[in-house]
């Protein structure tokens, strides 16, 4: 009994993607995803925008939580810290602060 195989070869020139990464850092008003967003940064490490602290006046996203349904991956939050007592309403930099990653193929 002969068997006979038959072998698919790919190109050897086969298209490798590169991987980027894009960064989004959301300020939201409290601790909670779903808190609405104060400040943001993005950046785009494809290159294919540069974006800049000032360039638009509305968010990118309304909150956190917006952020990940529209596919930004969560990896890090910022520690709640409480406040020194005598400190309670100083003004400081933005403590509710949530970075988001997409990497994206280029």
């Amino acid at each position: 009994m002969t068997t006979n195989f038959t072998t698919t070869q790919q190109d050897s020139t086969t298209t490798q993607q590169s991987v980027r990464q894009q960064v989004l850092v959301l300020y939201l008003a409290s601790s909670a995803l779903d808190s609405r967003t104060v400040g943001w940064s993005t950046y785009d490490g494809t290159g294919a925008t540069t974006p800049t602290t000032g360039d638009c006046d509305v968010p990118p996203y309304a909150s956190g939580l917006d952020a990940l349904k529209d596919g930004w991956r969560l990896f890090q939050a910022a520690q709640l810290l409480p406040p020194q007592p005598g400190h309670e309403y100083d003004v400081s930099f933005l403590k509710h602060e949530f970075f988001f990653e997409k990497l994206v193929a280029v």
